[in-house]
């Protein structure tokens, strides 16, 4: 069987942005494996109206082709790992919506976080397990929190990512060890259940 496919979404599409930054160094991360695939999904890179279907993709085709394309995306992969900035306690609008248009490809998979944000990020993946946990996907209980005294200078320009991305290496493993578990208890669990359909 092939190795299963991670995709890592970064949040937030600001021209100042900062995700791009570690979600590069855990899809390094995870590449540096050998047991996934992986590929940054960019919401920047889809241009997604505000949701405006009469009804989720979970009942209707979806008729905007640009959201049609971005659950095409989605569908590639067994599992995700969002790279999450907080806004005032959540989640960033970009990814609420993007989230929105696309329910089905999320079902029976496995997602895990990396936030940044005075806290870490912590609220706003609290927030985003949550949603999860509605798209029928298992969220991964560890999570990398790069906050409070390490955001601020790098927000301030006193420090650069590399100056401190050594210190979140240990939960970057504990991370992606427990997303490959679940990534592929729930890659096999849909095998089955497709063989069984087949059947």
């Amino acid at each position: 069987m092939s190795k299963p496919k991670i995709g890592v979404i970064i949040s937030s599409t600001r021209p100042t942005r900062f995700g791009d930054k570690p979600a590069q160094w855990i899809a390094d991360h995870a590449k540096a494996r050998g047991d996934f695939e992986v590929e940054i999904l960019d919401l920047r890179d889809y241009a997604l109206p505000l949701f405006d279907a009469p009804a989720s993709d979970a009942w209707m085709p979806t008729p905007n082709a640009e959201a049609a394309r971005w659950q095409a995306k989605l569908r590639e992969f067994d599992g995700y790992i969002f790279v999450v900035a907080e806004y005032n306690r959540s989640i960033t609008a970009v990814l609420k919506n993007a989230i929105d248009w696309a329910y089905t490809p999320f079902v029976r998979k496995a997602a895990a976080f990396v936030g940044y944000g005075s806290a870490g990020g912590a609220r706003a993946i609290e927030h985003l397990r949550n949603i999860m946990v509605e798209l029928q996907v298992a969220p991964v209980r560890q999570s990398v929190n790069i906050g409070g005294s390490d955001f601020f200078p790098l927000m301030m320009g006193q420090k650069n990512w590399d100056d401190v991305k050594g210190a979140f290496d240990g939960p970057a493993k504990d991370l992606l060890d427990n997303l490959a578990w679940w990534t592929n208890a729930t890659r096999a669990a849909r095998t089955a259940d497709a063989a069984a359909k087949a059947a």
